[in-house]
This record gives structure tokens, C-alpha cells and sequence, in this order.
């Protein structure tokens, strides 16, 4: 199994070390000079944290602690839009492919953590889901070229892009509103060090809402690759430790059925990605 590495909340303060069998091992005491896991990562000093916990007994046992975002204070949330071929064709407005791919930003405040709740606005109840894969960069850049994009990653872990979809409507070019709710999406359960392609072009990402599988797809579809991704957007910004890209949503989402399929309290969605692992929250009002 591979290393899980979190950032949880636990006894009043926010701690990062790995998730083991029965618990959770903190680590953040042994590497003060590291105070969030972006600065460990900006270090290049996953593989030294994952040494450390090596063997170690369980700090904190399961029930004891929650789950953050992995990285609560990465510099950039990226996200990428319409990036399956069924996708493109939900909006029926018969374009081909487009030839550049569609970003938008999201703010960390907008993400909570692996078994928390979404949290579902009184403005507006169309609260939807979107797994993803998103990637956390370890080696910052700027011009990357595609063949060495895969170099730059530190990390990988998932999210539930969740997204008020009326919202997204407000305006004409801009999703920004929609996308950036506070605790509307999720990122995590953990870190999963990256080490192959395989873990990328090989991934098959699932969804679950209540069980019912409602997107099910494979990575190597994209219309935009992560290397195209990663080489696109650091032509633009520059890309540094800690930055995290959530790379695109299959076909399934809860808009697109007829009647729609929002969420609502109780709900369970569940984003699965074999070697990466399951996130998992449910659905509350504000």
C-alpha cells in the first residue's frame, strides 16, 4: 500500500503525519521547520516524512481526529472544466472539441476535508457533484513542457468539485460564483506520493451518490491530458510547490439527468480511484 499522507484537525490544532491501520500517526512536532504539508512538499520532503512515520505507533486513533484539506494553504486551486468527450457533448451546442481548455479558480475556504459534510447553501438548493483526480505540484515552473510535466508532481489525491450549478449560470463567461461556495466541494481523504505514470494514465475515477454509481470513467479520455494541463497553465502563472490542479470531471454529473439529481441532506457521495483511495462526505443544510 502505498503512503497516505494528512493534514487533520485534532485536540484544537491541525496537525499532518499518515493515515495508518487504526488511526493516525502525527508527524508535524518532528519537522517544526516544516509548519503545513506544502512546506514539507516545498521541500521535496515527502518521502523524508514518510521514513518518519515508518513503524511508528498511532498518535491518534480513528474517531479522534477529522480530516482537512490536505494542503490547506496551497497558493493556487486550479480546476479544470469540461474535459471529457461526453461532457463536451452534455452542452449540446454542437462544438467539436475546443481547442484550449476552460479553467476556473477556487478558493481552499470552498473545500472541506474526507468525511465532513458539504454543506448545502439556503440561497440556492442545486448543489451538485463532480469527482475528480487532482494533482499537487512538487517542483514549481513556469513554460513546462509536456514531456516533463509528470516530473513536477509531488502528489496525488481526490476531489468532489461540488458546484451550485444555478449559480455557475450568472454570468456569461464566468463559473467563478458558482464554483466557490464555503464547504461546498471536498479534496482528499490524503496525499498519495506520486511514482508512476501508471497511477495517472492507468486511473479510473468512480462516483458514487448513495451508492449508485453515476460517473464512471477513465483518465486517459481527457480531451486535455494532465501533461497538456500542467504545460498549459504554467505558461500562464507560474506553478510552485503546494499548488494543486483538479483535473476534470467525467459525464454523470447530477444536472445533466431528467429530472436533475442534486444533492440533498443525507446524501453520501462517495469518489473512488484505485491506488488513491475513496473520499468520502455527506450532505447537510447550512
Amino acid at each position: 500500500m502505498r503512503a497516505r499522507i494528512a493534514t487533520v484537525e485534532a485536540g484544537g490544532r491541525q496537525v499532518y503525519g499518515l493515515v495508518v491501520e487504526g488511526g493516525f500517526v502525527a508527524l508535524s512536532d518532528d519537522f517544526p521547520q516544516w509548519p503545513s504539508l506544502r512546506a514539507v512538499i516545498a521541500a521535496g520532503a515527502l518521502p523524508e516524512l514518510v521514513k518518519a512515520g515508518a513503524g511508528r505507533a498511532v498518535t491518534h486513533p480513528e474517531g479522534s481526529f477529522s480530516h482537512a484539506i490536505p494542503v490547506p494553504d496551497a497558493e493556487k486551486i486550479l480546476c479544470v472544466g469540461v474535459n471529457f468527450p461526453d461532457r463536451n457533448a452534455e452542452y449540446k451546442d454542437g462544438s467539436d472539441q475546443p481547442k484550449y481548455m476552460s479553467l476556473f479558480p477556487r478558493f481552499a475556504r470552498s473545500f472541506t476535508g474526507h468525511g465532513n459534510p458539504l454543506v448545502r447553501p439556503p440561497e440556492n438548493h442545486t448543489l451538485d457533484y463532480e469527482g475528480e483526480v487532482a494533482i499537487v505540484i512538487g517542483k514549481g515552473g513556469r513554460r513546462i513542457k509536456p514531456e516533463d510535466a509528470y516530473d513536477h508532481i509531488a502528489a496525488l489525491t481526490l476531489c468532489n468539485e461540488g458546484t451550485i450549478r444555478d449559480w455557475v449560470r450568472h454570468a456569461k463567461f464566468n463559473v467563478t460564483q458558482g464554483k466557490n461556495w464555503d464547504n461546498s466541494g471536498a479534496i482528499g481523504p490524503w496525499l498519495v506520493p506520486f511514482e508512476d505514470a501508471a497511477q495517472l494514465d492507468e486511473a479510473r475515477i468512480v462516483t458514487r451518490v448513495n451508492g449508485e454509481v453515476r460517473q464512471d470513467d477513465v483518465l486517459s479520455r481527457m480531451m486535455f491530458p494532465i501533461r497538456e494541463e500542467i504545460a498549459y497553465i504554467s505558461t500562464f502563472t507560474t506553478l510552485v510547490p503546494g499548488d494543486i490542479i483538479i483535473t476534470g470531471t467525467p459525464t454523470g454529473a447530477g444536472a445533466r439527468f431528467d429530472p436533475p439529481k442534486y444533492l440533498k441532506p443525507g446524501d453520501v457521495v462517495e469518489v473512488e480511484v484505485e491506488g488513491i483511495g475513496t473520499l468520502t462526505n455527506g450532505v447537510v443544510d447550512e
